[in-house]
């Protein structure tokens, strides 16, 4: 079914179709049919047996991937490790095998490969005592070759770690474990350190947390407040520009240092020089303190303009528009006398109407 081979219909003669290896196939079966031209039903089958001879075609290798070590306190001439290798091609004289270093490294400072002449090697030390510190791995390459026509040679690299040996040469540890072990610190050492690590990066950044979240607290927690804030008594001012207009603390201790507030609703048109009061260093009557801190005010074009307590603390009797108190305003109507809303034109006339006419029209 592979059609390896065929036929040739007139002299019998078997030839091949696909390459062959013996490696896979030694034998192959086939039947051979022959069959008379003249008369078809004189025919015969007859098996036939192919054997596929060798060839060396085949590289020598490694057996085995061998795991070799060396002791860090190994002396010179010492066995470490003896390997063997395997030929898929089966010669008729057997397999010979030869070792050799590599010519790019002929002579080696750390390893010597001695031939056993029985198709193995062995690998011996060749300085005394090796260092994980300075080099923890070696690679030995080994030339490999048969004694086969053609010759086959192949290069394998062996692989030599340096270990920690007890007084025996048994092997207690080649991995990083044992350079920590050697230094003096264990696992469960590394991974205390590890766990004060992380816990003082936790407490780091807690602290910064808590430290952000302080600055953020208000500065007013309640109503209840005592200190002096516009804010905290509800007074009637121009908005949240007024918080600084006016200092209660200042009718308190008269000896208090007032100093000037500017507007910071709006953009001044002139800069005026800040005003210094003069401080009362002697108790005064407070009316007479009002005054004096009214009469300041008028006169400063800095002064607020909005309603406060220092504006508005105290009324004064020169306004043309009388006073504008409730508890000086006329209590009876009839006192009032509103014909003048007359002679004001045609757009007061509802008012003229309304408080200029009589007593009887106005009930």
């Amino acid at each position: 079914m592979d059609r390896i081979f065929s036929t040739h219909s007139e002299n019998g003669s078997i030839f091949t179709l696909k390459p062959l290896d013996r490696e896979s196939s030694p034998w192959h079966n086939i039947t051979i049919t022959a069959t008379e031209i003249n008369n078809p039903k004189q025919s015969t089958h007859i098996p036939v047996f192919i054997r596929i001879l060798d060839i060396n075609d085949h590289a020598p290798e490694f057996a085995m991937y061998y795991e070799t070590f060396v002791c860090e306190n190994a002396k010179p001439g010492q066995l470490i490790q003896t390997i063997s290798v395997m030929d898929k091609d089966d010669p008729p004289r057997g397999h010979k095998f030869f070792f050799e270093p590599v010519p790019e490294f002929s002579l080696n400072p750390n390893f010597t490969i001695v031939d056993n002449k029985d198709n193995t090697a062995g690998i011996m030390t060749r300085k005394d005592g090796y260092s994980r510190n300075k080099m923890s791995t070696y690679l030995l390459p080994i030339l490999i070759f048969d004694n086969d026509y053609p010759i086959q040679s192949s290069t394998g690299t062996l692989t030599i770690r340096v270990c920690a040996c007890d007084n025996r040469g048994n092997m207690q540890s080649c991995s990083a474990e044992a350079l920590m072990l050697s230094a003096g610190l264990s696992t469960g050492a590394l991974v205390a350190i590890l766990l004060c690590v992380i816990i003082l990066l936790v407490l780091v950044m807690l602290f910064g947390a808590l430290k952000r979240q302080r600055k953020k607290e208000p500065l007013i927690m309640s109503k209840d407040d005592v200190r002096d804030n516009i804010v905290t008594y509800n007074d009637e001012g121009g908005g949240e520009e007024d918080t600084q207009a006016f200092d209660i603390g200042t009718l308190r201790n008269p000896e208090a240092r007032e100093e000037s507030k500017v507007r910071r609703d709006v953009m001044p048109e002139t800069i005026f020089q800040i005003r210094r009061t003069v401080p009362l260093w002697e108790n005064i009557d407070v009316q007479d303190f009002i005054h004096r801190r009214l009469k300041e005010n008028d006169s400063d074009p800095t002064a607020p303009p909005y309603d406060s307590l220092a504006t508005y603390a105290y009324e004064g009797n020169d306004s043309i528009a009388n006073s504008l108190s409730s508890l000086e305003s006329l209590t009876a109507d009839c006192n009032q006398d509103y014909d003048y809303l007359s002679d004001w034109g045609p757009r007061f006339k509802k008012l003229a109407d309304m408080y200029g006419g009589d007593d009887s029209d106005r009930d």
